[in-house]
């Protein structure tokens, strides 16, 4: 399937090549595939090692980390010989040896000129609690998320129809109805299925109907993370903690107010004892966290306030999933409190997936602007509706008092621009880049 991360794989090949890259991101969201497929289409060879499934490579990282001997090892062990100017060697699940990331520093230092990819499914806690000198300025670490709705419709063979909708968007004219109708079916499902690669295939696989749509896929998933929760913690009762903040993620954002409070983890629950099982979480490409700013003022990462923020999930069909949510309850009219919640927790998987920093804004009970983003050199709020009704107070009166340029509202209306609210269908939310 189609990935816009190929194009950075192919950016640091002709920028940055020679100095390792390290992906990171969640298990399943599709690293090993694209990474495979950039080293076939742009190499004549590639050596392809897994960590997690051989174990017995590690070995060659406690007996030397000089990158000639290393070199001749993986020879001994492939059996065939390695041309450094033209293959290219992929670490796979490099989390496992932590001297293997270690060595990056020092094939980037030689004066051959090694191509290295590594990935690994927790290779962003292993980073966050490096035990040695991590190799920092030597390597290059990218983060590859869940697919977004464009790369959803470009599985599902709808590339005319995402076209479409970036002509729209660039004119800022509405999409002719049955077009608009057709993307936001298309966005309903997308709620439910997700981004995770497997389960995009299994919607394709039962013809495109979300109702033949297997959530086991989903179950699954969420099973294999609960065993890395096991697998790659310190203890047994760190392991607990990351998994009941996890299972609380639904009740969290099911609130009126998103903010994240341990005590909904569970009553005892409290900072000290579940900030280091959060950061896994986050380490892990699990969840994303949008924190409150003070002030709507550039630089927005100046005006954090640390101690205030919401936690998502990173994919929408997960938390659907998580949260036993009914395909009939997407389909609802009304809105409802949960239904704001996925589709706020949608939006935040949008803007991450596209490389964005999450804040939102909260100066006081009558006000809460969902998201706030540097767009072109100007701070501007974001205002997300689940629905058709878009009517609130929070975003006229943030433009009034702020004075912002325009403001954007996110929702299932077509575009348009209304005095200085720009309106843009949940379909498009990708194009906000």
């Amino acid at each position: 399937m189609k990935r816009k991360f190929f194009e950075k794989l192919l950016y640091w090949k002709e920028n940055e090549i020679n100095t390792p890259l390290l992906v990171t991101g969640a298990r399943q969201v599709g690293k090993t595939y694209i990474i495979t497929e950039f080293c076939k289409e742009n190499f004549e060879n590639y050596v392809y090692l897994n960590f997690e499934k051989n174990s017995e490579l590690s070995s060659i990282f406690e007996k030397t980390m000089e990158p000639k001997e290393i070199i001749k090892y993986i020879e001994a062990i492939i059996g065939k010989n390695i041309d450094i100017e033209k293959d290219i060697l992929f670490f796979d699940e490099v989390q496992v040896s932590e001297k293997a990331i270690t060595s990056l520093k020092y094939f980037c230092e030689a004066k051959e000129k090694y191509k290295i990819i590594c990935a690994g499914s927790l290779l962003g806690v292993k980073i966050n609690r490096f035990e040695t000198s991590f190799p920092v300025g030597k390597v290059r670490i990218l983060e590859m998320c869940p697919m977004d709705f464009e790369e959803f419709l470009w599985a599902i063979e709808e590339e005319k129809l995402a076209e479409i909708i970036k002509e729209s968007f660039i004119k800022r004219e509405p999409l002719i109805e049955i077009l608009h109708n057709k993307a936001i079916k298309y966005y309903q499902d997308y709620l439910l299925v997700g981004g995770m690669p497997q389960a995009v295939l299994n919607y394709i696989k039962n013809d495109r109907n979300v109702m033949k749509f297997d959530k086991e896929i989903h179950n699954s998933i969420i099973m294999s993370y609960i065993a890395d929760m096991r697998k790659y913690t310190i203890s047994a009762a760190e392991t607990i903690k990351i998994n009941e903040i996890y299972e609380s993620i639904p009740r969290q954002l099911a609130k009126e107010n998103a903010k994240f409070k341990y005590n909904i983890i569970k009553q005892t629950a409290n900072r000290r004892d579940y900030e280091l099982p959060l950061d896994w979480l986050l380490s892990a490409g699990l969840v994303y966290k949008s924190i409150k700013v003070e002030k709507t003022q550039a630089p927005l990462k100046a005006y954090i306030e640390q101690s205030s923020f919401k936690i998502y999930l990173s994919d929408v069909g997960l938390l659907s999933t998580l949260s036993d949510i009914n395909y009939s309850d997407i389909l609802i009219s009304e809105d409802n409190i949960f239904k704001g919640a996925l589709t706020e927790n949608y939006v935040a998987q949008i803007l991450k997936t596209n490389g964005k920093e999450l804040y939102y804004f909260k100066p006081n009970q009558s006000m809460e602007i969902d998201f706030v983003m540097n767009i072109n050199n100007k701070i501007i709020p974001i205002e997300v509706k689940a629905g058709t009704h878009v009517k609130s107070r929070s975003l006229n009166n943030y433009l009034e008092k702020y004075h912002a340029e325009y403001g954007i509202r996110i929702s299932n209306r077509n575009f348009g621009i209304n005095n200085k609210i720009v309106s843009i269908p949940l379909y498009a939310a990708y194009l906000l880049f």
